[in-house]
């Protein structure tokens, strides 16, 4: 006695339908293919439904390793119109303090 498998039955858009999607997500797929693809979610209601529901769902990382530290980054200070004058100059004089070449 034979253990085939059992038949799925699909039909012919139901079929072209994972053609398409797994070569757009093997980015595989032509324009034309994805237009073709687009028509089909459209056109069949069901469809649309569970790709919108699929959609929705959020997405969080799988395979993100996490060590339980949080590294917090500083927000920049910014600078009164003074304090980048004063900057500006002391670079200018770092400027030709490091290179005598220069000449003002």
């Amino acid at each position: 006695m034979k253990h085939e498998k059992p038949l799925i039955r699909r039909t012919f858009l139901q079929e072209r339908f994972m053609i398409l999607i797994e070569r757009q997500q093997a980015g595989e797929a032509t324009f034309a293919e994805l237009t073709e693809l687009d028509e089909l979610v459209n056109r069949d209601p069901k469809l649309r439904d569970i790709i919108l529901e699929e959609m929705e769902e959020p997405v969080t990382p799988i395979d993100t390793p996490f060590n339980g530290e949080i590294k917090k980054t500083e927000l920049p200070v910014n600078q009164s119109l003074i304090e980048r004058f004063w900057n500006y100059i002391k670079n200018i004089h770092l400027l030709y303090k490091s290179d005598p070449t220069l000449s003002v």
